[in-house]
Formats: structure tokens, C-alpha cells, sequence
């Protein structure tokens, strides 16, 4: 298999480590993996903020970097959420088209794809789970309280292979946290108490670490626990299921 890896702009410039865990994770699990040096932003900022037209320019460059690879993997749930509904080019559409079917998510990829069932990874420590509402609705990475379905998440099923780790549960597993892209610029204030809220219950559980699979929502809530002078960190998935 092709694999390219498919890292967002903000994981890039912020959080690269989570980059790094991610490609080692890929090799731990066997994956020969490629990272097109060209790529940038998939445009999802502007196009969240109402200026779709512009990422044009995104598109191009996406279709570029990631045609004629099995699968395309990234990090982040909006992100690769946004690049399966929107990615178009008029000039290439098959070639968009290939690249909106093969891209997924991490956890999506490990589960669906790769199918892991022993991840080989050790993290002894408590760790509270905020699954990121686009990943949970759009992405079906996890079930949805409001439905009446068997309950499942794909971010579990890979958390409880790993040795040592204690997840501890929030009882609104699937509440917003408030980031919500440009949400969290425009309507600040509602966006902070939703925050708020959903680090309330975490730091009710103890916890040491909380993960997630999208830096953007876990930014967020890293934001408010530091204001809080909270002791507890926040890690992406790939992080923990690269632990030693």
C-alpha cells in the first residue's frame, strides 16, 4: 500500500510532535509511508469562515501532492472531514474524487483499514476522552447518545489496548467543547463556558492526561486548563498509541 501522510497546518506549526508520533505509529504498524513536502492548508479555515470560493488554490495544490496514493491519513477529523465533503477541481475531478474516498482519519484508519488489534504501546497513567463532535456526527468514529444504536468508538477500541492507561469516562461523552473553528472567535464567550464545562468534568475524574483526535478542540481545552493552573496535559491519540 501507498500511504501518504497528510499533516495540518496547525499540527505543523503547533503541535509537531504530533506529526512525528503519527508517521512513527504508521511504521510501528508496518505502513510504508510518504509525506509530500509541498503540501500547506486544506483550506478549511476559509471555507468554515464563509469564503469557499477561495480555496481554490488549496484544492489545486491538495490534488497535487496526494493523487496516486492508496490511502491518505491525517491527524485531524475536521480536517479530513472537510477535504471528503469539499475537495473539488473541475480540471481534475477523478482525481478529487479518488483522493475524497482514500483519505482518513487516523483512528478511522487504524480500526477500518489496518484493523489493529495489539497496538504494542504502554501509557500508565489516567486519561480522560474528548471525542470531537465533526469526528463523532460526520466521521461515525464514535456512536451518538441521541441515537438509539449499540454504543461503539473507534478511539476506545484503540485505547484499550494500550498497557497502564485507565480512561475514565465523562458522563456527556459526546458534549461539545465550544472550539468550533472560527466559533470560538466569533461567539468567544459562550465558546470559553462550553470549554469550561466540559474540562469540569474531567477535572472531577482526576485525570492526568486528555486525548482526542484533533489538536484544534484539545488546543482549546489546553487553553482553558492552563488559565485553571490545571496540572493535567492534553496528548493526541497518536501520542499515547506511540508510547513506550
Amino acid at each position: 500500500m501507498k500511504i501518504a501522510l497528510f499533516i495540518p497546518c496547525y499540527v505543523d506549526q503547533f503541535y509537531p510532535n504530533v506529526a512525528i508520533a503519527t508517521l512513527q505509529l504508521l511504521e510501528k504498524l508496518g505502513c510504508d509511508v510518504s509525506y509530500p513536502l509541498t503540501q500547506t492548508c486544506c483550506g478549511q479555515p476559509m471555507a468554515n469562515a464563509g469564503f469557499a470560493s477561495m480555496t481554490a488554490g488549496c484544492d489545486k495544490n491538495f490534488i497535487a501532492n496526494f493523487s496516486g496514493f492508496d490511502y491518505i491519513v491525517g491527524p485531524s477529523g475536521s480536517c479530513v472531514l472537510h477535504l471528503k465533503e469539499h475537495l473539488h477541481d473541475d480540471k481534475r475531478p477523478e482525481q478529487a474524487a479518488a483522493i475524497r474516498k482514500n483519505i482518513y482519519e487516523l483512528t478511522e484508519f487504524l480500526t477500518d483499514v489496518l484493523q489493529v488489534k495489539n497496538i504494542n504501546a504502554s501509557f500508565p497513567h489516567k486519561v480522560g476522552l474528548h471525542i470531537s463532535c465533526h469526528g463523532q456526527r460526520m466521521l461515525h468514529l464514535a456512536s451518538m447518545s441521541e441515537k438509539v444504536e449499540p454504543e461503539f468508538s473507534k478511539a476506545e477500541q484503540l485505547l484499550s489496548q494500550v498497557k497502564g492507561l485507565q480512561l475514565l469516562k465523562t458522563k456527556r461523552l459526546d458534549e461539545c467543547c465550544g472550539f468550533g473553528g472560527t466559533f470560538c472567535v466569533t461567539e468567544e464567550a459562550v465558546s470559553v463556558r462550553m470549554g469550561q464545562d466540559r474540562v469540569k468534568e474531567h477535572v472531577y475524574n482526576n485525570v492526568e492526561y486528555i486525548t482526542g483526535g484533533d489538536m484544534s478542540c484539545l488546543m482549546h481545552l489546553e487553553g482553558i486548563l492552563k488559565r485553571k493552573k490545571s496540572n493535567i496535559k492534553v496528548l493526541h491519540f497518536a501520542e499515547i498509541l506511540n508510547a513506550q
